[in-house]
This record gives structure tokens, C-alpha cells and sequence, in this order.
């Protein structure tokens, strides 16, 4: 076991730097003299004791005004040798001065003399504390000899991050990790040595040298690495069986320090094959700055981002509807935390109580609704389709109505790929509710007393996309408990597939959609390519460090009722059209009679709020033709009511 080695008094650091620099002076006079035949060495060294005055006072004085004996000397660094190499210049500048203007006719600090010096001390000093720490890495490495050996890691990006997160990891006291490689995806450094460490290029080749070469760990120096690259990266590290973990931000870091236990896991959503959608759209800060605006199902995954979104946008109000009082509540605690200046209000209330949605409209007089609720588990949904029609359809119509007779300007509804030839309860109440509010708004505009410039119409667009990746009850948070209870990951089929969006992009794109929509408009996101939710169960295992299929195993526990296998975002019968955002299309639907359709609608409801089951699935399918269901209980249900 070794000695713990103490830390030198500044002073000590201090009185044997400003020995050295008088050593240097005597060393430049003896390379002075050397060099110099005609020198008059009775001159030199008649003036040698004023010079090793002015060498002292000049010194001591930039020491201590730079602090340059501050700095732990095992642990210099390229900012400590630079600083003290700037001193050294400095000296050498005022020597310089000194002699021009204070000994003009003695030639004790000529230039050749300050040169000499500059290059020696300079040497000297830096070459000592280099030295110093060179010595103590040997010994450190001595007295560890019998610890346990150091994980092997190699670190991605060889740039200023990448050899300051070296530095710090292999210089931590009690640390378990060693940085033997940096990885880099510029081919100019691949091969090379930097810091003595070599320097490798993203391949199957170099990755697999280095995991036969005993690296587990690759640790991501930089956050901001483009997703086509990172995607690259982390499939061909798992390939090598080599885990990934990433560098918290620096104000994360504890008290200033990183430690290992503080190496974070890659998220899922970061590796989505596309860059983060941005808007800069100047009509969405006119539309929404200074307005009164209502989230619905505020307190959920989508409603809360929206909600964080829009308050970027300065509108006078937020009004946070939601019946869930817990989640609500602490809503309202993180938005006064985050957002000290902005109006935000809560509000308790059921979309489906119309007497407490007309209360809300009465006090707030809200200017936009932006309307997130909805009741979205397939399985649940399957078994209480009464509720579905009431929770979606119903509270949709009531927030519509009461709109529309309060002269909202905008009211967008979020919607879902399952409502596109729907196979499920949930999917088809959403699909009537796009039905209804698509064919409310045709009926408002055919009003002669309509045009597009009147802002006294609520114009109502609709918002359709896929599964959005850490929302409540969806599939990765479920992945993530099953993960910590050591398996095994449930998926219910081998080949289903899903499209997956993060929840602050596709409520960016609900936004710009809202911004951008005229009435009547079903729009579409692209959402990439979908994913197989098998896939992403192998992945999530891999990123936690673990074996799929061997140390966490994945089971397949069968198509739930009324479930897909792929998921689609048209209807077969649909088209699509641009817009100036390229990832948001026009769907071009079927248009319905409002007339028809509210009669339909409103039978429906009757039927939904007696809780008739089978006969409530009935008038669904009636409405929505394309619905087919993929449930066993109301496969049977083939007639369709006229």
C-alpha cells in the first residue's frame, strides 16, 4: 500500500521557482559568454549582482500577481505551461524596458541577453513541473499494481472534450477507469497518437480491435453528435459487444467534478434516424403572443410539453385543463418554478361536463384551444367502448360548441395514426371525432356570412401522428420497468411495427400545424420510418449493458384486442398535399354532411351514455365505414345501421 504523497506549501512552489529563474540567469550569462569571444566578461559581471536584482524584483512580482505557484504542480496542465510561459514573456518585455529606459547606457538586458533568458527560464521551469508530474504518474501506477485493474475505455471525439474528459477520468483518485484509445470520425486523426494514446476511426475493424484489446466502454465526450452518425456509432459498438454511456453536462457535474458513477446511459430517443424538427416561423409568434390560450389533457405527456412550448411564445394566459388532480398540481409547481413571468392557470375540470367546460369558457374567454385530451389505451378502450365514444367524442363536441359560440380563433385537436382505417375502439372514436369537427367547420364556412379573413369563425384543424416515444403507459417507459426488474421485455408480436416521434417534436410540429391551418385541415407529420417494437425491446436491453435474448430475455405474448401489426397515417382512399413545412402534408379526406353526421353522432352518444356496449360498436362502425374490428367480441358485428 502506498504512501499518500502531501502537497507542497505554495511557498515552497513559490521560493523554488524564483531560485530556478536565478540558476536561468546565470546559465543565459554563461551561454552569453560562450558564445560572445569579444565579450567584456569584467563588465558582465560587474553588472551581474544589479541584474539578478531587477531578474528578482520583476519575478517575485509577476509570481505573485499571476499566481503562477498557485497550480498543484503533479497535476500541470497545458493552461498552467502556457500561463507561465506568458509570464516569462512579460519578464522579458519589462527586462527590455528596464534597460531602454532606466540603464540606456549600460547593455546589461540586451536582446540577445532577454532571448537567451526567455527560452531558458521557460524551459527550465516548465520542463521541472513536467517532470514533477511525470514522476508521480509512475508512482501512482507503481502503488496500484495490486488494486483491481482498470476498465478499459476508449473515448469518442479527439478534440479538446474528448482529452479533457481523458484527463479527468484517468486522473481520479479511487477511479476504475483507464482511457486507452479515443475514437474519431474526421480520417485525419485515425492512426495517429495524441496525449501518447492512439487515435482510431469508426469501423467494424478498429471497434472490434479494441474490444479483443479488452474495452467494454466507449464514453461519449460530445452531446451534440448528429443522429445518422450516432445511430452508426452505437450499432456498431453493440455489434462488438462495446457499451456506450455519455458525459453529463459540466453544471451537472458534482461540485464541479465528474465521477464515474455519474456516466449516463444513451436514451432511445436519441437515436431516432433524424435530426430534431425546427420551426422558425414568425406567424406562430403572431398568432400566439399575447393570447389567451387552453390546453386540454394539460397534465399529460403531450398536453405539459405543449403547454411548455407555447409559454415560449409569450401568450397572456395558459389555461391547464385536466381531471387529473396529482398531475396537475405538480404541473403547476415545475411551470412557476421554470416560468416565474408567465399566467398560467389550472383548472379542474371533465371535457365531458358541459355545465364546467361552459364555466371555463365564461371566466378565461380563451382565444385558442389546443386540445390534447383524449382516453388513447387500446386494450382499455377495447373493454369500455361507452367511455371511449364519451370521453373522445363527446368531450370533442362539447369543446367544439362552446368554441364556436365564444368566438375562439383556433381550435387544434390532436388526433392519432390508429384513427386511419381504425381495427379498435380507440382508433375509431378519434376517427369521428376528426369526422365531426372536420364537418362542423364545413358547415360554418358554407355560412354566407363566412370568409376565410373573419376571424369571428373558429377555424378547427386536426393533428395526426404515431406513437410518441416516453408518453404514459406507451411502450419505452414499460420497457424500462420491466428492464430494472431484470426481465423479461413483453412484446406482443414479433413483426409489429410502430412510427415513433419524441414528445417535444411532434408537439413543435402540433404548433406549427396550428399556425399554419385554414379550417378543415387534416394534417399529417412524417414521422420517419416506422420501427419494430422487437427491435427497439433488443436495443433498450443492449444500451443498459445487458445481453438480449441472454441475460434479459424478450417474450411475445400475442396480438392485444384490437391491435395492428403496422400502423398506417392514410387512409387508402386518401391523398396528400404539401405544405412550406416539409414534414407536415394536407390530407386530402372524405368529406362528410354535417347535418347527417351530427344526427349520427348525437345517437351515438345516447346510446354511450346508457352504456350499451355492442350497440354502441354498432353506430361506430356505421359512421366510420373503414372500421373493422380486429377484436374477437365484435368481429360478429358485420351489419352495418343506416
Amino acid at each position: 500500500m502506498g504512501i499518500k504523497l502531501k502537497i507542497l506549501p505554495r511557498w515552497v512552489v513559490f521560493a523554488l521557482d524564483i531560485f530556478l529563474v536565478c540558476i536561468c540567469l546565470l546559465v543565459t550569462m554563461v551561454l552569453k559568454l560562450n558564445l560572445e569571444s569579444q565579450l567584456d566578461v569584467v563588465h558582465i559581471r560587474a553588472g551581474f549582482r544589479a541584474m539578478i536584482t531587477i531578474v528578482l524584483a520583476v519575478n517575485i512580482s509577476l509570481f505573485y500577481l499571476f499566481k503562477s505557484y498557485a497550480g498543484i504542480v503533479r497535476y500541470t496542465s497545458m493552461e498552467d505551461a502556457t500561463r507561465l510561459a506568458m509570464v516569462n514573456a512579460l519578464a522579458a518585455v519589462i527586462y527590455l524596458t528596464v534597460n531602454i529606459f532606466l540603464l540606456p547606457s549600460e547593455k546589461y538586458f540586451s536582446i540577445p541577453v532577454v532571448s537567451i533568458n526567455f527560452f531558458v527560464t521557460t524551459f527550465v521551469i516548465i520542463s521541472y513541473r513536467l517532470g514533477v508530474k511525470y514522476s508521480f504518474s509512475i508512482y501512482k501506477s507503481m502503488i496500484t499494481e495490486d488494486r483491481a485493474p482498470r476498465r478499459r475505455v476508449v473515448v469518442f471525439d479527439a478534440s479538446a472534450d474528448g482529452q479533457h474528459i481523458k484527463n479527468v477520468m484517468n486522473n481520479l483518485p479511487n477511479g476504475d477507469m483507464q482511457v486507452v484509445a479515443f475514437l474519431d470520425d474526421t480520417m485525419g486523426g485515425a492512426g495517429k497518437l495524441l496525449e501518447g494514446i492512439p487515435v482510431y476511426n469508426i469501423s467494424d475493424a478498429s471497434l472490434q480491435k479494441l474490444s479483443n484489446d479488452g474495452v467494454d466502454l466507449l464514453i461519449l465526450a460530445n452531446k451534440h453528435i448528429e443522429k445518422e452518425k450516432l445511430n452508426k456509432l452505437v450499432d456498431t459498438c453493440l455489434l462488438q459487444g462495446i457499451r456506450i454511456q455519455q458525459v453529463p453536462a459540466m453544471n451537472d457535474w458534482l461540485n464541479g467534478r465528474l465521477d464515474t458513477q455519474q456516466l449516463q446511459d444513451i436514451n432511445i430517443e436519441d437515436l431516432l434516424e433524424r435530426e430534431v424538427i425546427k420551426i422558425h416561423n414568425e406567424a406562430i409568434y403572431a398568432q400566439l403572443k399575447g393570447k389567451k390560450i387552453l390546453v386540454t389533457g394539460a397534465a399529460g405527456s403531450i398536453g405539459s410539453e405543449l403547454v411548455r412550448q407555447l409559454l415560449h411564445y409569450r401568450p397572456s394566459l395558459v389555461i391547464l385543463c385536466d381531471k387529473a388532480e396529482t398531475p396537475l398540481h405538480e404541473l403547476t409547481l415545475e411551470l412557476q418554478e421554470k416560468y416565474k413571468t408567465a399566467n398560467v392557470k389550472p383548472y379542474i375540470g371533465d371535457i365531458c361536463d358541459r355545465q364546467r367546460m361552459e364555466h371555463l369558457f365564461e371566466i378565461f374567454n380563451p382565444q385558442m384551444v389546443f386540445h390534447a385530451a383524449a382516453y388513447k389505451h387500446v386494450p382499455l378502450m377495447e373493454d369500455n367502448p361507452s367511455v371511449a365514444v364519451l370521453n373522445n367524442v363527446l368531450g370533442t363536441k362539447t369543446l367544439a360548441e362552446l368554441s364556436v359560440a365564444n368566438n375562439v380563433e383556433k381550435f387544434v385537436m390532436i388526433s392519432t395514426d390508429k384513427a386511419v382505417n381504425p381495427t379498435n375502439i380507440m382508433g375509431a372514436s378519434k376517427r369521428i371525432a376528426e369526422i365531426y369537427t372536420q364537418s362542423y367547420f364545413k358547415s360554418l364556412s358554407g355560412n354566407e356570412n363566412y370568409n376565410e379573413e373573419n376571424n369571428g369563425i373558429t377555424k378547427f384543424v386536426t393533428t395526426r401522428f404515431g406513437n410518441v416515444l416516453g408518453s404514459n403507459g406507451s411502450v419505452l417507459p414499460r420497457f424500462k420497468q420491466q428492464l430494472q426488474k431484470g426481465g423479461p421485455l413483453t412484446v406482443t408480436h414479433p413483426d409489429i411495427t410502430r412510427y415513433f416521434m419524441t414528445i417535444p417534436e411532434a408537439c413543435v410540429l402540433v404548433i406549427e400545424a396550428g399556425a399554419m391551418g385554414q379550417g378543415g385541415e387534416i394534417l399529417v407529420f412524417d414521422m420517419g420510418k416506422p420501427v419494430k417494437i422487437a427491435d427497439l425491446a433488443r436495443k433498450v436491453i443492449s444500451l443498459s449493458g445487458k445481453k438480449p435474448d441472454v441475460e434479459i430475455k424478450i417474450t411475445f405474448t400475442g396480438l392485444r384486442p384490437g391491435e395492428k401489426l403496422y400502423e398506417e397515417l392514410l387512409n387508402n382512399a386518401e391523398n396528400t398535399r404539401p405544405t412550406y413545412h416539409e414534414k407536415i402534408l394536407i390530407a386530402d379526406v372524405r368529406q362528410y354532411d354535417f347535418a347527417t353526421v351530427n344526427r349520427k353522432i348525437e345517437k351515438l352518444i345516447t346510446c354511450a351514455q346508457h352504456h350499451y356496449t355492442m350497440e354502441t360498436v354498432k353506430l361506430m362502425m356505421d359512421l366510420v365505414p373503414e372500421f373493422v374490428s380486429n377484436n374477437v367480441a365484435y368481429e360478429k358485428i358485420n351489419v352495418r345501421v343506416n
